[in-house]
């Protein structure tokens, strides 16, 4: 059994490229690589800047390699990753590194949704608990131990600082956000204390846009079919909305650059993307999407760059314990196979000794506590160096040595069949009778 995960991020995908990487919703996706018979557990992460396949089970390579050509997505934009380099990518994406802003704090809140999810629909077992539990502490610890969030982070906040680069300064402009969601929320966040003469929010919610706009202060709310009447007297628009059709279109644009006479930048941050590409086209509006922001990102980078260090560290010495903790799990569970094996057996032998007694010297139901007493004792005496050996072998890394015990006694009869059981039973009776035959 194994660990793997197919990563398609900002890295090597555009925003467009990301989006078509969705497929249906969240639980169709969880049923759709669920539906591979030699995978266990599923987690998925969908997020604006990454769709991330996790999976336990065997062949998890070739199955997300096919999984990725059903997807449609380009081989050039996709990474796949095995055992210790899937849980180290983990443990960077919930701790920030891998993050568009590096350090921003909202990827760890996705994490953290999406492995409830996957929990809720029943598609992480033991192992991604393990695994998702360890990468969400590490991700906290993280953020405590350095300063790897401190500062402009987040696609929200980016957006903001990028306008202020844009027009100069936020001092005294207007402002519009789209949108009261958690991006909502973390421009409106960065943009509360910039001094702005106005500031208006829009969302398909009036109540939820109300309560956005108490939490900024100098707000005012707007219908939400009254964008376009509000875009006029703003400098900034910053739309980051869940819908998926375009709130902003070229036609919208172009009435409102008609009736003013200073330009207008547009920021758009949602995905799929609220403003229709063409706008950018219009005279006088300036748009920026997620992509324009990698730059902001390159330079958050370098600011970072002795704080990601020390995340590093933090990572490097936390993925040791996770691996050992994941070598305890499989010996374990190795050893729990083994031992309901035996158990089995143990109850199927009691039974029929217990009858077999009970029918030559008529013994009743008190002796079964002394026989059950016996065959206990006997299985953990007779199991007690395979199970010593195993959980050494689990310890120095012997992937075999589980996988060979797996093998013998894992599910079900373990695909012996009953005819096949017998032959062997016979063949057992027989062997001391030849070798008799052998000394006469």
């Amino acid at each position: 059994m194994e660990i793997a995960n197919l990563v398609i991020s900002h890295k090597k995908a555009s925003i467009d490229e990301i989006q078509k990487a969705w497929h249906g919703d969240y639980r169709q996706l969880l049923d759709r690589v669920m539906s591979y018979p030699n995978i266990r557990e599923c987690a998925i992460l969908l997020t604006c800047n990454r769709v991330e396949v996790y999976v336990y089970g065997t062949k998890t390579l070739e199955t997300l390699k096919e999984f990725a050509g059903k997807m449609g997505v380009p081989e050039r934009i996709i990474e796949i990753h095995k055992d210790r380099d899937t849980l180290e990518h983990l443990l960077r994406v919930a701790s920030g590194l891998e993050s568009m802003m590096v350090g921003e704090d909202q990827i760890l809140g996705q994490v953290k949704e999406f492995y409830n999810l996957g929990k809720e629909y029943g598609s992480i077992g033991e192992v991604l608990d393990l695994v998702f539990s360890k990468a969400i502490q590490v991700g906290k610890k993280v953020r405590n131990r350095t300063r790897i969030n401190k500062g402009a982070v987040s696609i929200g906040s980016a957006a903001v600082e990028l306008a202020e680069r844009t027009l100069g300064t936020l001092r005294g402009k207007r402002a519009m956000i789209i949108g009261a969601g958690e991006m909502g929320r973390l421009v409106a966040k960065a943009i509360a204390h910039k001094n702005l003469e106005k500031i208006y929010v829009a969302n398909r919610t009036p109540e939820r846009g109300r309560r956005l706009a108490e939490e900024i202060g100098n707000a005012e709310v707007v219908p939400f079919d009254r964008i376009e009447r509000y875009m006029v007297e703003c400098d900034v628009v910053i739309s980051a909305t869940s819908a998926p059709h375009h709130v902003i279109t070229r036609g919208a644009v172009e009435r409102v650059m008609a009736l003013r006479k200073e330009p207008l930048l547009i920021i758009d941050i949602a995905l799929p993307r609220d403003v229709e590409p063409e706008v950018g086209e219009v005279e006088g509006v300036t748009l920026y999407t997620i992509d324009d922001l990698r730059e902001i990102s390159t330079e958050n980078l370098r600011k970072r760059l002795r704080e990601a260090k020390k995340a590093e560290e933090i990572i490097k010495e936390e993925l040791d314990d996770l691996m050992d903790r994941l070598k305890e799990l499989k010996a374990r569970n190795a050893i729990c196979m083994m031992y309901v094996h035996a158990d089995y057996i143990k109850n199927e032998e009691i039974i029929e000794f217990y009858n077999k007694l009970s029918a030559k010297y008529g013994v009743d139901e008190d002796v079964l506590p002394m026989i059950e007493s016996f065959a206990n004792s006997l299985i953990k005496k007779f199991l007690r160096k395979p199970t010593v050996r195993i959980r050494k072998a689990a310890r120095n890394g012997n992937s075999e040595v589980i996988e060979a015990v797996e093998y013998l006694f894992g599910g079900g009869s373990n695909g012996v069949s009953r005819s096949e059981n017998e032959e062997v039973e016979e063949r057992q009776a027989e062997a001391p009778v030849k070798g008799e035959q052998a000394q006469h």
